[in-house]
């Protein structure tokens, strides 16, 4: 199978992810609007001279601006501290020159291939085999690597394997990642909090028997639960297919799929992190690497995976 037009594909890619992106705002407003409708039809009763989609009205544009302004400040912050968020989650710390210089000889050398500024460089002190990209601009781009798969892939496969990772880069693959990841970490802190919220409130619901309070934090936990699985849903939409534009790329980078193909084989049969803990932060890495359950809906699930198959990627490089 030969790939004609990667550019394109890219170019057309990034104008879907933009696409999605801009929806999460969208969501975040008409999520809001739910809530007030929820909280107004569940709480209060008709008026003959004030109709309940006035007083709907009335909140959500009294509101609106707290929320927006709540939202974008959690984005700044997250949006901009991604870098120390993710290695506290991956356990990542810089890999020094002098510590591996094979390492930065292999992403030097394909840097000045493509005239690419070098990315910093990370390693897991994990036997695990995998790596992932991050960053938003060229001051934090980030390649990391595993240990393990320092250790155990030969020459040809790790430079396959960080060659899909600077496609990421190059592709702005990681920077749309990012930014959702952000966007769906809104919904989850939103929810945890409702969460705990209503736990805590039904212990002592008898004690004060405040039954609008209990409406109202159920309603929050109800909207949050629906914006994080829809902005998860966004999520997928915009990663899964990047992980076949990567290899792609890499295959162009290196031209040698088949090593490519052969790093994933290896990588496909340890992958797992155990330091990684959080499902946002494990999407960015070549193979998902967390331990992944098998059961009756395993297939159903797969719909939803952040990762395509990687038996279909090994496939599809071995016809390149």
């Amino acid at each position: 199978m030969q790939y004609v037009g990667i550019q394109t594909q890219q170019s057309r890619n990034n104008v879907r992810s933009a696409i999605l992106l801009s929806l999460f705002p969208a969501l975040v407003v008409g999520l809001t609007y739910l809530f007030c409708f929820l909280l107004i039809y569940t709480t209060s009763e008709e008026d003959p001279s004030y109709s309940r989609v006035e007083i709907v009205n009335e909140i959500f544009l009294h509101l609106l601006p707290y929320v927006i302004g709540g939202v974008l400040i959690w984005f700044l912050i997250a949006y901009f501290a991604n870098t120390s968020i993710i290695n506290a989650a991956t356990g990542a710390h810089p890999l020094e020159r002098k510590e591996n210089k094979r390492i930065y000889n292999l992403v030097e050398n394909l840097c000045i291939s493509k005239g690419m500024q070098m990315p910093k460089i990370n390693v897991i002190p994990s036997t695990a085999l995998n790596a992932y990209a991050s960053g938003i601009n060229k001051n934090t781009y980030t390649v990391t690597l595993t240990q393990g798969i320092i250790d155990r892939l030969d020459d040809q496969e790790l430079e396959a394997v960080i060659a899909h990772e600077l496609t990421h880069i190059r592709n702005n693959d990681v920077r749309v990642l990012i930014i959702s990841i952000v966007f769906v970490g809104i919904f989850t802190i939103i929810a945890e909090i409702a969460l705990r919220s209503v736990y805590y409130s039904s212990a002592t619901r008898r004690k004060n028997d405040k039954g609008g309070g209990m409406i109202i934090l159920l309603l929050a936990l109800l909207v949050a639960a629906l914006g994080y699985f829809f902005g998860t849903i966004m999520r997928f939409a915009i990663s899964r297919n990047r992980e076949y534009m990567a290899d792609a790329g890499a295959a162009e980078m290196t031209k040698n799929p088949a090593a490519l193909a052969s790093a994933l084989r290896k990588i496909a049969g340890d992958p797992v992190v155990n330091s990684i803990k959080r499902e946002d932060v494990a999407q960015l890495f070549i193979e998902h690497p967390t331990a992944k359950a098998q059961n009756k809906f395993s297939s159903f699930f797969g719909l939803f995976a952040t990762h395509p198959p990687i038996e279909k990627r090994i496939e599809i490089l071995e016809q390149f």
